[in-house]
């Protein structure tokens, strides 16, 4: 994304999207995602956009769980795009790298309702990268936000986070890129928080736990805190997570 400390994204689908896909905290946030989206029905009349699709399986549960709704995926990885594409061809997903200009006419997508989940906390400038995705967004539009909270440990150093943020750091951003912040709160206590804090035990022993094929440790991890994290409270925790709304004549 155009950073001094450029992340190789198309290698970080290859080596991690299948432990970061079944994982009881991507689970966990899509879960978040969809509630806080507010969407109902069938999904008509919506447009959603995924800001940093990855691999394309926030966008796949949505056309499952949505089938009229309209959904495009942004997402600067190639790889993530080949693949998102095969996966959900009902979706559509283009290649951009939100921390460059745009060249050449915008295209229009007038986005109802927007996600961006675990992408703000790889980004040197996130407002910029967000002022940037505005331009695929109707006035109005719903955006949730997830980032981490809590300190960066040995894994989450590896894959590229540069901060994590807690909810006022979180507001205080989606402010300064143009929103105005409805939510802005932690979640996930308490199981969340175990969760961090036995991954960061692991240290440089997660690299190799979620790298290519998961583990049978990893997939019986997944099990257990996929369970207890239905359990978790939706007002605090190293999770962090806000709603917002795009204001377009709003000054930041």
């Amino acid at each position: 994304m155009n950073q001094t400390l450029c992340d190789d994204w198309d290698r970080h689908w290859t080596d991690f999207s299948e432990a970061s896909e079944m994982g009881p905290a991507t689970k966990y946030r899509e879960r978040v995602c969809l509630r806080m989206l507010g969407l109902a029905g069938l999904g008509e009349g919506v447009r959603v956009l995924d800001i940093g699709s990855g691999t394309g399986g926030f966008a796949e549960l949505l056309c499952e769980r949505f089938p009229r709704a309209h959904v495009r995926g942004l997402e600067m990885s190639q790889t993530g795009i080949e693949l998102a594409a095969r996966r959900v061809p009902r979706a559509q997903f283009e290649q951009r790298d939100l921390m460059a200009p745009l060249t050449g006419a915008p295209v229009r997508f007038d986005a109802t309702h927007a996600v961006c989940s675990e992408v703000l906390e790889h980004l040197d400038d996130p407002v910029t990268f967000l002022r940037n995705a505005t331009t695929y967004m109707a006035a109005d539009c719903r955006l949730v936000v997830t980032v981490p909270g809590g300190t960066p440990n040995a894994f989450d150093l590896y894959i590229g986070h540069r901060r994590h943020y807690n909810a006022e750091e979180l507001r205080h951003l989606l402010h300064n890129a143009g929103f105005e912040v409805e939510l802005a709160t932690g979640v996930g206590f308490p199981f969340f928080n175990l969760y961090r804090v036995l991954t960061t035990w692991r240290g440089e022993r997660l690299k190799r736990d979620v790298s290519g094929v998961a583990s049978l440790m990893v997939r019986a991890g997944t099990l257990v805190f996929g369970l207890l994290f239905r359990l978790n409270l939706m007002s605090a925790g190293w999770q962090t997570v806000a709603v917002a709304r795009y204001r377009p004549h709003r000054e930041p």
